[in-house]
């Protein structure tokens, strides 16, 4: 599954790439994103600032809510279920990336890989919004399994990807027709293996200047 992606493109930049109104001036997000951090997505035609993940609330013990849990990944065949079902009918969005990060490596020891398009700087994956009370506004990506593709070298799901020829349809078209696009990409992918540590940052890295702001 996919918990940490790349996107360093501000606001601005992204709302130009998709034609699409800059309605996320002003926000602040991390060059690195991990679930529970502010990203960018593409929804109802803007560009808006959303938290990564829908708050999943679980109790204690003593049956106390504890502090929500941020699920950051739809699996394109749990879509139809009551978690995710109302979000894919009628808040569908395109989450802009450079690339996407995986683990490899053993336990104790494991470091980034990012896979990316080629010689494409900024693509689209898939994703689903809702409002929520804990966050705000917030986000999923929608994934699939990566048989058959570059990917499935490196994990076994990967996000669903969507061509530019693709995206008005998944964020317009009837969900039986979006769900048509939940399918693996074909074509190349970039695979870049470093031997970064996978760690989760200890904090958030500094955020992206909007243009404007200083």
């Amino acid at each position: 599954m996919c918990n940490l992606y790349r996107m360093t493109k501000n606001a601005s930049e992204v709302a130009a790439w998709f034609d699409a109104v800059e309605g996320a001036r002003g926000a602040n997000f991390a060059a690195e994103v991990y679930p529970g951090y502010t990203g960018l997505v593409v929804a109802e035609g803007a560009v808006r600032a959303m938290t990564w993940g829908f708050p999943l609330v679980l109790k204690g013990a003593k049956g106390q809510p504890l502090k929500p849990k941020p699920v950051n990944n739809a699996r394109s065949d749990k879509l139809a279920t009551g978690f995710w079902r109302h979000a894919f009918e009628h808040r569908r969005c395109l989450i802009p990336l450079e690339a996407w990060g995986e683990a490899e490596g053993p336990k104790g020891r494991m470091t980034r890989t990012w896979l990316s398009l080629p010689d494409r700087p900024l693509f689209a994956a898939a994703g689903v919004w809702r409002p929520s009370e804990e966050w705000g506004d917030c986000y999923s990506m929608v994934m699939t399994a990566s048989e058959g593709t570059d990917a499935a070298a490196v994990h076994e799901r990967m996000p669903v990807l969507l061509a530019p020829s693709d995206q008005a349809r998944w964020l317009e078209a009837s969900p039986q027709d979006a769900f048509a696009l939940c399918r693996a990409w074909a074509g190349p992918l970039a695979i870049e293996r470093t031997g970064d540590p996978w760690g989760k940052a200890a904090a958030p890295a500094p955020a992206l200047q909007q243009p404007g702001l200083f």
